[in-house]
């Protein structure tokens, strides 16, 4: 049987599973992703209700009339194609006419009234064999044999009225195709059963596939460090956008600012929800508030399917070029794959840690073809370990570091005295707004433990680090009661002991 897996036709047994049609083509698929399951084509088109007629002069949009006579839809949507390539046949200051055709609609000799904007059949000379497609672009009264149902009309213009107008008899309709929004698609399934029995012309969608925008460097990164795991879940459904918060608060410079169609992909920039990610699954106009991080390539009727909480597997192409956390040997080997010069500073040595890059962004490296890779002594590196049991305090930590959308971070010290055995960092008054008391210790605090002043004492959003166990004060010289226990140094804590003030310190998690 012949089924379609991501647009690729691939011939499969009878009785084959979606995970099969997987397999045969090595389709990209994280485990517990929604997939989309399309019965197919005529089943899609079963519920389009928009149509496309791409002409010389422009794009034209029809819809399907709510309660448009049967015989007329089922006309159209089984010969809609036949327009492609035909010659506009006449022009009036009443109507533009497009055909002709031959169907098996009735005539009628009637006179009837029509609106401006009006789609119907007219069967010129009273016969169907030369079945004409008609705009009507004034109110008017005429006999053109039309269908009596509903005086044959099945459409509205709703979309390029002005192309319309500019027609003449020496224009053609290149293309006519349907119009896929979402309510065309949802009839089908998202699924995660791979064992699922396809059957003759089903279609699947295992993945998100993404162009990043270049225009949009800052916005673009932000997308790779949300989709870094391969797959999203879903934060908002709706039918006009799906939104992936998981970034939420991170802010970016605006960049490009476009027009929303139906499959572009923005980041917030400003306001309330600044960080969201949002793809369109309807056309919205362009806002200050949005940039442009790219577009889907491949899988939007997956997006059309997927609801809240599912989790989607995505793919950009390029792939981020991002090199901190890697040894500089391995950095010049992955550059090296993706086209990009590297040259190596700070401790060039092969197994030199990279911890920042020249550019930062992929889009600009790519489009200058080099980066710079600045390495430091692996024993410098202070890997870190999360609880998990104090969010507000452990996204702050991880914003402030930059941990939240790269691999390496870092902290600033601000206090750091020989023999204290502690060590401090600099806080950010801005974002240690609202980090009200969570995972406080009771009885110690143990030495490698990472804490933060929450908003109970003066200094809130101080971070520090003990290198001793403590009965009686926090990582950062505050009462329990005052301290948020976040983590701790899982490697690397002996090396903190020789940081001194204004020193900056590179850290990772384990």
């Amino acid at each position: 049987m012949l089924v379609k897996i991501n647009d690729e036709e691939i011939e499969l047994p009878e009785g084959s599973t979606i995970q099969d049609a997987i397999d045969a083509v090595g389709a990209p698929y994280l485990s517990g992703c929604v997939l989309g399951l399309v019965k197919g084509t005529e089943e899609v088109e079963k519920h389009v209700n928009k149509y496309s007629l791409k002409t010389n002069k422009g794009s034209i949009i029809i819809e399907i009339l709510e309660k448009a006579p049967e015989n007329l839809v089922s006309t159209w949507k089984k010969r809609y194609r036949e327009f492609s390539k035909m010659g506009v046949r006449w022009t009036t200051s009443q109507e533009v006419a497009v055909g002709p055709l031959q169907t098996d609609l009735t005539p009628s000799r009637e006179q009837y009234r029509y609106h401006r904007w009006d789609v119907l059949f007219s069967l010129s000379g009273f016969t169907a064999d030369a079945t004409h497609l008609i705009f009507s672009i004034a109110e008017h009264e005429a006999t053109y044999g039309a269908p009596e149902e509903n005086r044959g009309v099945f459409a509205r213009v709703v979309g390029g009225k002005r192309t319309i107008l500019k027609l003449t008899d020496d224009d053609e309709v290149l293309e006519v195709k349907p119009v896929l929004e979402r309510e065309s698609i949802v009839k089908s399934a998202a699924i995660t059963n791979m064992e699922t029995i396809l059957e003759e012309g089903n279609q699947i969608s295992t993945y998100v596939k993404v162009k990043p925008n270049p225009k949009s460097p800052q916005s673009v990164e932000h997308f790779y460090a949300l989709q870094d795991s391969g797959k999203l879940r879903v934060d908002y459904d709706s039918n006009t956008f799906i939104g992936f918060y998981a970034l939420q608060g991170l802010e970016k410079e605006p960049e490009q600012i476009e027009q929303r169609k139906r499959g572009t992909i923005t980041l917030r920039n400003k306001g309330k929800g600044v960080g969201r990610v949002y793809i369109y699954r309807e056309d919205r106009v362009s806002t200050p508030t949005h940039s442009v991080l790219g577009k889907v390539e491949k899988g939007m009727q997956l997006l059309d399917m997927a609801s809240y909480n599912d989790e989607v597997t995505f793919k950009t192409s390029p792939e981020r070029i991002m090199t901190l956390s890697m040894t500089q040997k391995e950095a010049e080997e992955f550059l090296k794959e993706n086209g990009v010069k590297q040259i190596r500073e700070g401790l060039e040595d092969d197994h030199a840690v990279v911890v920042s890059q020249e550019p930062y962004f992929t889009m600009e490296i790519i489009d200058k073809g080099e980066v710079k890779t600045f390495g430091i002594p692996e024993e410098d590196i202070v890997h870190i370990e999360l609880d998990n049991l104090s969010p507000r305090s452990e996204w702050y930590f991880q914003k402030i570091t930059g941990l939240l959308d790269s691999p390496v971070g870092s902290l600033n010290v601000h206090f750091a005295f020989p023999g204290m055995k502690l060590v401090m960092f600099k806080s950010s008054p801005k974002e240690s707004k609202g980090l009200i008391p969570e995972n406080t210790p009771t009885d110690l605090v143990e030495a490698g433990q990472i804490g933060i002043t929450n908003m109970s004492r003066r200094h809130v959003g101080m971070m520090g680090v003990r290198f001793e166990d403590n009965s009686e004060f926090g990582p950062t010289g505050e009462p329990f009661q005052g301290t948020n226990i976040i983590g701790k140094v899982v490697r690397g804590l002996e090396n903190l002991e020789k940081y001194k003030e204004g020193d900056t310190i590179y850290v990772t998690r384990r």
